[in-house]
């Protein structure tokens, strides 16, 4: 079952406190996750940050918006009890809550017009997924992402085979591989018989070694390259190996590698460019934003 949006939360958590008792914060997801059928899979689903649930950060947002409206109020920490106001609304039987309905108050009104809009129109009931704060920025993040991913791409592959080589070593160094860089550049460097382009340490001790061919093939690499670069390991009694593409694999190159013994890796055109970004390799910082929360340890006076 999809995670529902966050203003179909409103009423539902409302009349989970609609006993007039206190509640934690919890409490209230667990029940609106049994409410909702929700599963396990849906609980765990992460924003793409992977540094909160979903479901938990739209309870969170559900719980804060109407405490912006008056209709609930905190307790203590991570508690809170509906307010004589939010009993109105319940005592008025609606079919469901909403912004547009939430913008009555004027203490709701008041904070929604100091902040941005939570998407292009905050006031559409008819929207059916609207986004949290943090699931727009990080929607917009993913997508800069991946517009950057693409356009190193294509610099990639309007680059010299050689810039490439040296693109390869800088990605391997960065990401913890191949001792030094001058190291690395001299293993993958070194063209090899058997279809390897190189050899790097896996670590910097040089405990083991990885086998190492880059190419910037034209088109889906299909089972058949996958098949020989794994012979390639054979021939050299190797376990591992790392095959990188500026295209993509075909599944049937991908079902190969899960079924064999030996360990290899494919990094196809997207992982490459998402791999760069993550290490820094041919793109430079240009903002970053901090997102904070309330230090509710600093408020406690116990």
């Amino acid at each position: 079952m999809a995670i529902p949006d966050f203003q179909s939360l409103l009423l539902p958590l409302l009349r989970i406190t609609g006993d007039n008792q206190e509640h934690t914060r919890s409490e209230v997801a667990d029940t609106l996750a049994r409410q909702l059928n929700l599963s396990a899979e849906d609980r765990n689903e992460m924003l793409p940050s992977g540094r909160q649930g979903r479901f938990d950060n739209r309870v969170a947002w559900t719980k804060s918006y109407l405490k912006m409206a008056g209709l609930i109020s905190s307790t203590g920490r991570g508690k809170y009890r509906i307010t004589p106001r939010g009993l109105d609304v319940l005592r008025t039987a609606p079919d469901s809550l909403n912004i547009k309905f939430l913008m009555q108050f004027p203490e709701f009104a008041a904070s929604r017009h100091s902040t941005h809009q939570i998407n292009g129109n905050e006031d559409d009931t008819a929207s059916a997924h609207i986004q949290t704060p943090e699931e727009t920025l990080e929607a917009s993040y993913q997508n800069l992402r991946r517009s950057l991913a693409q356009e190193l791409l294509d610099k990639i592959k309007q680059a010299s085979p050689a810039f490439f080589e040296t693109l390869v070593i800088d990605l391997l160094v960065a990401m913890g591989y191949g001792g030094s860089r001058r190291d690395a550049g001299e293993a993958v460097g070194r063209s090899g018989d058997d279809g390897i382009d190189g050899i790097i340490k896996e670590d910097k001790l040089g405990l083991d070694a990885i086998y190492v061919q880059a190419k910037r093939w034209e088109g889906s690499v299909g089972r058949p390259v996958v098949q020989a670069f794994a012979g390639s390991l054979e021939g050299h009694r190797a376990r591992k190996g790392v095959l990188i593409t500026t295209s993509q694999f075909s599944q049937d190159a991908r079902d190969y590698v899960r079924r064999i013994e030996k360990k290899i890796v494919l990094i196809d055109g997207e992982l490459l460019a998402q791999l760069m970004i993550d290490h820094n390799i041919a793109v430079t910082e240009e903002a970053s934003y901090v997102i904070k929360r309330i230090d509710q340890d600093y408020f406690s006076e116990e």
